[in-house]
């Protein structure tokens, strides 16, 4: 597909037409973490080796690329629903709290880790702050987006 006027309307990739929700979301979200890391834009704080992602986990991630998959998963969450903030992305990715003998209880992730994550996606201009509260995708980002899932499509329908 040429980069002619209609491109930002969705229609880029291999595939025409195809969008976030018509893909694998987990060899997506795969794939944009792959496309963030080799891109080399995304700006990764130091401390990312020695965080946990929530204090309802007892370890830090095993992943040594848990930033770039956090980032991308973040994006395809703003893609499908946007106006979502730091607060809520605490939320998506809460989890259980063990009390050992006490009753479990709901426990929200990293405050810190989803704003860092936030912020590196504004940088590489992804993302905006939307007037009406939260960030929200920026048509540049949609854009990426949409060509990313006509390569998963493409890849997919390989196999």
């Amino acid at each position: 597909a040429g980069t002619s006027g209609w491109a930002s309307s969705g229609l880029t990739g291999n595939m025409p037409g195809v969008t976030v929700k018509d893909v694998n979301q987990q060899e997506f979200v795969r794939a944009l973490a792959a496309f963030l890391k080799k891109s080399g834009k995304l700006k990764v704080p130091d401390w990312v080796d020695t965080v946990k992602l929530a204090k309802h986990k007892e370890l830090a991630p095993y992943d040594e690329n848990w930033f770039y998959i956090r980032a991308a998963s973040t994006v395809r969450h703003l893609y499908l629903r946007g106006g979502a903030g730091v607060g809520s992305m605490t939320k998506i990715y809460g989890g259980r709290q063990r009390n050992g003998v006490c009753p479990s209880h709901f426990s929200r992730g990293s405050k810190s880790v989803a704003r860092r994550i936030l912020q590196s996606l504004e940088g590489l201009k992804m993302v905006e702050k939307d007037p009406n509260g939260g960030r929200r995708l920026t048509p540049q980002g949609q854009r990426d987006l949409d060509r990313i899932a006509g390569q998963v499509a493409a890849a997919s329908k390989k196999h």
